[in-house]
């Protein structure tokens, strides 16, 4: 196995949108030295000032050759941009033996220069945000503990659903809070989601026909077990197949039911009658054209507030009836300095940036946290970091 280059110290934080929160904040109190890279430098300085990191990063204008002519062996970038500029980034990474860090999925782009990156010793950090990244500790966090209740040798079924949702903290008319750009909202709902539903694959090619409802059970804020629960709306999202593997789940157990999805608030599919109606039509010019028309006419202002809900649950059933259930359950709001899904997205990636800089991480590619152990020194880390989540399980 390659050595990873030794980390410098210095730290490239490329972007400044709205999953940039306080991650950034924690990162310039543990790196050597952290850049700001942004549309211009003035807009890299105003970004800092406004979290109070005047001083404590350097401000820079992005453009991929400046970027590139900075970049050290050791150094870490660290991408906010969207996920099809991952992959030049990733490239001038393995020429300058730089390591990568991003919380999205993993690309084809990127996947196909692992090999290169492994070869030079780079990490490359991936899926290290709310969803993906932290739905990853939790489902890792799971199988391991009712692995070790059921055992792996011991034919078993199982559900495992995960869902995530960043919706509106005060719920609108719209039930919803745009929380990245509405075009890319629009089109993952035009990608058709593979999953496993009574035990067999199945692909729905309008991810919203599939919806249903979900109750989760209230967060626990004391020692005592949350009462009653919240009934949301979810639907699958993308391709939750391949987490069968991901997650190490054992081989004698067969899935009922496996499905990685996107969750909404009660009532969504009603309010969203219409735009589903666009979408139907399959016209990228009018969905594009529909993506302005939503963002003004639903405006995520300062004085919004948003919700993050990411709900994680695994139940197995062993053929000698034994059974074990586990959930994991995060429910934060955003406040006044940063809202709940950028500080969720960069807190975890600045968490993972830390392991990159001691060193911990391997050569190559890494998913989040990859294993139970790691993921379960993750979930301690971000307790203390100030994620919050509760974790239930019975026998």
């Amino acid at each position: 196995m390659t050595e990873p280059v030794p980390a410098s110290g210095t730290v490239h934080w490329v972007g400044a949108g709205l999953s940039t929160g306080s991650g950034l904040s924690a990162l310039c109190a543990d790196a050597a030295r952290v850049r700001l890279w942004h549309r211009t430098e003035e807009r890299a300085a105003e970004s800092l000032g406004r979290r109070g990191l005047t001083g404590r990063a350097e401000p820079r204008a992005y453009t991929l050759d400046a970027l590139t002519a900075e970049l050290a062996p050791g150094d870490v970038v660290v991408s906010m941009l969207p996920a099809p500029e991952h992959a030049s980034l990733l490239a001038a990474c393995v020429r300058r033996r730089a390591h990568f860090a991003c919380s999205s999925y993993v690309s084809d782009a990127v996947l196909e220069q692992v090999p290169a990156a492994t070869a030079a010793g780079v990490v490359v950090l991936t899926e290290a945000g709310l969803d993906p990244g932290i739905d990853h500790l939790f489902a890792h966090s799971l199988v391991a503990r009712a692995r070790e209740a059921i055992g792996d040798g011991t034919a078993a079924s199982y559900e495992l659903t995960s869902y995530c949702g960043g919706i509106p903290a005060v719920p609108n008319d719209f039930r919803y809070r745009f929380s990245w750009a509405p075009l890319g909202v629009l089109n993952a709902l035009r990608s058709p989601a593979r999953y496993i539903e009574d035990g067999a694959e199945t692909v729905a090619e309008r991810p919203w026909e599939a919806t249903r409802p979900h109750l989760v059970p209230r967060q626990a804020t004391s020692a005592a077990a949350p009462v009653g629960g919240e009934t949301f709306e979810v639907y699958p999202n993308r391709d939750s197949v391949p987490f069968v593997a991901q997650y190490e789940l054992p081989s004698a157990w067969k899935p009922s039911r496996f499905v990685r999805g996107t969750l909404r608030l009660d009532g969504w599919l009603r309010a969203w009658d219409a735009v589903f109606e666009e979408l139907k039509a399959g016209d990228d010019a009018r969905i594009a054209a529909l993506a302005r028309e939503l963002a003004d006419t639903y405006p995520t202002t300062d004085a919004d507030r948003d919700r993050v809900v990411l709900a994680v649950s695994l139940d197995v059933r062993a053929a000698n009836d034994r059974t074990w259930s586990g959930s994991y359950l995060l429910d934060l709001e955003g406040d006044a300095r940063e809202s709940a899904m950028a500080r969720c997205v960069s807190r975890t990636l600045a968490l993972g940036v830390r392991h990159i800089l001691d060193g911990s991480l391997p050569a190559g590619l890494s998913r989040a946290a990859e294993t139970a152990a790691r993921s379960q020194e993750w979930l301690d880390e971000l307790a203390r970091d100030g994620v919050e989540f509760t974790l239930s399980a019975q026998e």
